[in-house]
């Protein structure tokens, strides 16, 4: 590709997908952009957007694979906080690679759906494992990886079938291109994901990380209530369609 890195990162953003309206805030306005920065490398190596899926895999499964084998350390807090970082940037790359290069495939979204409900499953495991290996706390701690690992499976599952049954109902996406922030976004900020992953830099105290740990969780389980009935009556109303 012969075009500058920068002249790639200013196509994508003029190419940007719309956003959901109220998507958390850091997904939203700070993800995306590492996300471009991201797919404007992959995109002068000629990576293919299942690749840069692989490339997030590997850095999100590296630092979830050490919360269950190492000792809860600062240090390792901040390297586990930024694999994740890096493997949440390169989930958003994926798209915009594809799109850049009119690549998209249902395989492709397979693949990338299919790491993501790995990793909402399995960091929280990771996270009991750890507690449970390497120090001593309550076991009642325990609770909050346990509760937060289904709720976060149960969240995304919800999301990704109301949105096939949309589609399959012909319901336009909510998604606004260029859509501004809003007092939403900030609102819904402890469900997002990204935050999840900045919280790890305080797992060198455990008891911190899952005070906030658990604050999330709750969090996000108020959240899914809340959805849950919002998606059951939209579903109701195709029906009456």
């Amino acid at each position: 590709m012969s075009e500058s890195y920068m002249d790639v990162v200013r196509e994508l953003a003029g190419a940007q997908k719309g956003a959901a309206r109220g998507a958390p805030a850091y997904s939203r306005f700070v993800n995306r952009r590492l996300g471009r920065f991201a797919a404007a490398w992959a995109l002068r190596r000629g990576l293919t957007p299942n690749a840069v899926t692989g490339l997030s895999a590997l850095a999100t499964f590296a630092g979830i694979g050490m919360l269950a084998f190492v000792a809860p350390a600062w240090w390792e807090g901040i390297a586990v906080a930024a694999l994740l970082v890096l493997g949440y940037a390169l989930d958003s790359a994926d798209g915009q690679v594809a799109r850049a290069t009119r690549s998209g495939s249902a395989q492709g979204e397979w693949l990338d759906h299919m790491v993501d409900a790995t990793k909402i499953a399995t960091l929280p495991l990771a996270v009991g494992v750890g507690i449970y290996r390497f120090t001593d706390l309550d076991d009642r701690w325990l609770l909050i990886p346990l509760v937060n690992a289904v709720v976060g499976s149960v969240l995304f599952f919800g999301m990704i079938l109301t949105e096939q049954l949309r589609r399959a109902h012909g319901v336009t996406s909510s998604a606004v291109p260029g859509a501004a922030g809003g007092l939403r976004s900030l609102l819904v900020l402890p469900t997002d994901y990204g935050i999840l992953c900045l919280t790890f830099v305080f797992w060198g105290s455990p008891t911190t990380f899952l005070t906030i740990f658990g604050f999330l969780t709750a969090a996000t389980a108020g959240y899914l209530v809340l959805a849950a009935r919002k998606w059951f009556v939209e579903i109701g109303a195709f029906a009456r369609g």
